[in-house]
């Protein structure tokens, strides 16, 4: 396939509406095609047979078989298509799309509630044309790396190899006290692949910002609670940071680390206060609090997302001494959010996905 020819794309949606909300909106985007639709999922891997699409927008809950079905089918036949599914805002929806992103969908987006067509056209184009975007770019970086197999082991064009940079800044002292993420689009399957290696004796609390809207990052905690040694569970505001704990921040909401009233102990803050970056939570917001608090004592992890959302920052954290470890492109489903602080040389070590866990190991306190 030339890297020019637009991506081919299968709407399935048991809607009408829904289906022609969803047509229109991606093929008046430039480099797509809408080679066809499905009312449910049988329909639907019969048309991903005949039509070969690249992307496919999977409505979760359909008739016959649903969307969880249709990607436990594409698992089993190792079928290559990219997966952008169509989730409620409600947890029952949050827990099908954690499960949809396990199975491998590239991302979500949620259905507009309320509106009429041209106002959720809207809506739906500003969230997936960006992911479409994402999309492109990783399947012209997996085509790059086809077409290198077997050559000298030289980095493909625009990939940055992994590889150390000078050591942390002068003011850290000693080991990390804690641990803060952000992350965001390929997020929850990325934390489920690297949060397992943490131990459960890890002596720092985590703290993550993964970009989702209200009710999602409950079935986030919940998904990977149930897969890591160390606990994981939706920040609550005012309750103190502990070891071996990760806390997420809730969607739609900012969180930051302030003093306990003991000014010895640190809490979590959960606030209402306006996005940062067009993200809310926002890394920014975080970081900046642990830069704050935790001076030449901590770590930031930056990993696959869209956006620049973290990177201000993160200069501030380097500034304080931290620690930074960015993921590398060839492992993230989009190199967004650590491209800027990889190209500003802010990054101490650039690592793939299966060796962060690792890399943070090597920057905390070390368990007794």
């Amino acid at each position: 396939m030339n890297l020019i020819d637009p991506i081919r794309v299968l709407v399935v949606d048991d809607t009408v509406v829904y289906r022609k909300i969803v047509s229109d909106t991606i093929a008046a985007l430039p480099g797509t095609e809408v080679v066809g639709t499905a009312h449910n999922g049988k329909a639907a891997l019969t048309k991903i047979r005949s039509l070969k699409p690249d992307l496919i927008t999977l409505d979760i809950e359909m008739p016959e078989m649903d969307g969880i079905e249709v990607l436990e089918n594409l698992q089993v036949s190792s079928t290559d298509i990219g997966i952008i599914m169509l989730s409620t805002l409600t947890r029952a929806g949050g827990d099908l799309t954690m499960r949809a992103l396990e199975l491998g969908a590239f991302d979500f987006v949620t259905k507009p509630e309320s509106g009429g067509m041209a106002e959720n056209q809207r809506k739906l184009k500003t969230a997936i044309a960006p992911m479409i975007r994402a999309f492109a770019r990783k399947r012209e970086i997996r085509q790059i790396l086809k077409g290198k197999a077997g050559t000298a082991p030289s980095p493909p064009a625009g990939i940055v190899p992994i590889r150390r940079t000078a050591g942390p800044a002068s003011r850290r002292t000693r080991k990390s006290e804690i641990v803060a993420i952000g992350i965001s689009t390929g997020g929850p399957n990325a934390l489920a692949q690297m949060m397992p290696g943490l131990p459960a004796d890890l002596r720092v609390p985590v703290l993550i910002v993964q970009h989702m809207p209200p009710v999602f990052t409950q079935s986030l905690a919940k998904s990977l609670d149930g897969k890591c040694a160390i606990r994981v569970r939706e920040a609550i505001d005012g309750e103190p940071l502990e070891p071996g704990t990760a806390l997420i921040a809730p969607g739609g909401k900012q969180m930051k680390i302030e003093a306990g009233g003991d000014g010895l102990t640190r809490v979590v803050k959960i606030t209402d206060d306006p996005p940062e970056s067009n993200c809310k939570p926002s890394a920014d917001y975080l970081f900046r609090s642990v830069a704050r608090h935790y001076v030449g004592r901590a770590t930031g992890v930056i990993m696959t997302g869209m956006g620049s959302d973290g990177f201000a920052s993160l200069k501030l954290m380097k500034r304080n001494g931290a620690a930074i470890i960015a993921q590398d492109e060839a492992s993230c489903v989009v190199f967004g959010m650590p491209k800027a602080p990889v190209e500003a040389g802010i990054v101490d070590v650039i690592s793939p996905l299966e060796k962060i866990a690792g890399e943070i190991l090597k920057t905390v306190k070390p368990s007794p």
